[in-house]
């Protein structure tokens, strides 16, 4: 049977779903008429859900999407079939709590429905209890299996062994097929858990973006006593810009930054990692290409129709979208010491966005382009630390916009509005007099353990038993747990930039350079017209 699906918000690709092989069917291969009707009522289970429950997200047989994927593997067909079906494990296994989920199934509910999901948290249940049978199953059949190796250790009869050996085989085959069915099960629950997006903190708001709440204003608006331009017809007048030539260079939304503009690119950047460093943040430069892989660990889809991310063709790579990715790598599949935490990293890294769908007025110039310069924070923490720290983030920000003067407001965003990672996100949105009306110019997210249970990073806490002894110590040593992280933008350069120009554009024309940047930019206080 062939059926259309995209999985992922991939591109529609065609599935097929693989007969149950005949060696199921085989009396040497089950142990009974009830474990023929649990074999057949699991896969029936999994490959009609397809059909009844969001068949893009849930390939159990599918055919390779990407050269990412791992090499696809024959199932033993039956004689009926005439076509080649292929099986294809996750390339990664996250560690998501199924326990967490089946215990407070009821608040798991309320969560997607507030944040309008549709993970299928119904199936994901159904499978996990399947599997908690299964393993149940594995193990006493593993029991079983080696209770007769114990038999045939001693002195044994020579019928006698001959009829351990032949039930030594029988239990074999019966073990290797309950665990080819245990992996098949895992990967399916691994597929359909993966959808399933982070709690959400009890206080933020629920519904869509208009239910967001705003937390906090700083300033007010600029008052003008003359008509005011927006960033693109200044940067017309004052030579900042070219879009005409980067559209024909390389398509339209992206830009060349041109005289004063590059120094308040670099200004920006360069004053915005002085003072973040100032706070305790390590400075990096970041990869610009990550594997696909790693973007899905932190939360997001590299490929499909409405995807925001830049895929390479050919390759398990991608152009990142924000340095949190490259940075949530670093510590991937790692265990760090409880005395090294809270990491905080500050990262500079150019940034790619497909911004799929985006047009209009309100997108025009610089306020939503394909590639952009972008200095980041990220904070890897303690469970019990990351509201706190979530807290300093958005204060970081304010403090750094209101240094230069913008007003704005701080927004706590809806569930509608959250990402799949985030368990609370706040917004901050700047007015920008040209375009007449806020526009978004940073978020800081806490992801709580969604994405460290993604990359593997965990930490184990310090011993809290006194005693000295090393035998004490072996005892005691506590079990890895998994750090929290949270990431913010300190400076999105080209949204800064319209900002800027907007707001402290003079009646001359000219633009005023706020205080703070100006010894980043070489001492320039004013960005005047040039002479014609």
């Amino acid at each position: 049977m062939s059926l259309q699906c995209c999985f992922g918000g991939t591109t529609i690709q065609t599935l097929k779903l693989a007969s149950i092989p005949s060696r199921m069917y085989s009396s040497s291969s089950l142990r009974s008429s009830t474990a023929i009707s649990r074999r057949l009522t699991l896969f029936k289970t999994l490959t009609v859900t397809l059909s009844r429950n969001s068949i893009h997200r849930f390939p159990f047989f599918i055919r390779a999407l990407s050269s990412a994927a791992a090499a696809p593997q024959p199932v033993v067909d039956s004689p009926a079939t005439a076509s080649v079906d292929y099986f294809v494990k996750p390339q990664w296994k996250a560690a998501i709590d199924f326990k967490s989920i089946l215990e407070n199934k009821t608040a798991a509910a309320a969560n997607l429905n507030n944040r309008n999901s549709n993970a299928n948290l119904e199936l994901v249940i159904e499978l996990y209890e399947r599997l908690l049978e299964l393993q149940k199953e594995v193990e006493e059949l593993r029991y079983e299996r080696n209770t007769v190796a114990n038999k045939m250790k001693g002195k044994v009869e020579p019928l006698e062994r001959q009829r351990l050996i032949e039930e030594g085989k029988s239990l074999k085959e019966k073990l290797l097929t309950l665990e080819e069915d245990l992996v098949k099960l895992t990967d399916a629950l691994q597929r359909e858990a993966q959808c399933i997006p982070n709690m959400t903190h009890p206080d933020v708001p629920i519904g869509g973006e208009d239910s967001s709440t705003i937390r906090n204003m700083v300033g007010a608006p600029h008052e003008f006593t003359f008509p005011i331009k927006d960033h693109v017809q200044l940067g017309k007048e004052l030579d900042l810009f070219d879009f005409d030539a980067a559209a024909e260079v390389s398509g339209s939304k992206f830009y060349y930054l041109k005289n004063e503009a590059v120094l308040l690119e670099m200004g920006l950047i360069n004053w915005t990692l002085s003072e973040v460093m100032k706070r305790g943040f390590i400075p990096l430069t970041t990869p610009e290409i990550a594997r696909s892989l790693v973007v899905e660990k932190c939360g997001f889809q590299p490929r499909g129709d409405n995807t925001q991310v830049y895929s390479i063709e050919g390759t398990d790579q991608c152009l990142i979208g924000t340095a949190e990715i490259p940075v949530g790598g670093i510590h991937m599949d790692s265990i760090l010491a409880d005395s090294s935490l809270p990491l905080k990293y500050v990262a500079y890294s150019h940034c790619f966005r497909t911004e799929a769908g985006a047009a209009g007025a309100a997108t025009r110039g610089l306020y939503r382009v394909h590639q952009f310069s972008k200095v980041e924070m990220f904070i890897l923490c303690r469970p019990e630390e990351s509201n706190a720290y979530h807290e300093e983030l958005i204060a970081i920000e304010e403090d750094l916009f209101s240094k230069l003067g913008l007003h704005f407001k701080t927004l706590d965003m809806a569930t509608g509005d959250l990402g799949a990672p985030a368990y609370r996100k706040y917004d901050v949105e700047a007015w920008m007099p040209g375009l007449g009306r806020y526009g978004e110019i940073s978020s800081a997210s806490n992801c709580t353990d969604y994405q460290s249970r993604r990359l593997g990073i965990r930490f184990r806490p310090e011993s809290t038993n006194p005693t000295n002894t090393k035998k004490s110590k072996s005892r005691n040593v506590n079990p890895p747990e998994f750090v929290h992280t949270l990431n913010a933008t300190a400076c999105a350069v080209p949204r800064m930039i319209v900002c800027l120009l907007e707001n402290y554009q003079q009646e001359d024309g000219s633009v005023v350079i706020p205080e703070p940047l100006r010894p980043f930019m070489g001492g320039i206080q004013v960005i005047t017209p040039k002479l014609k």
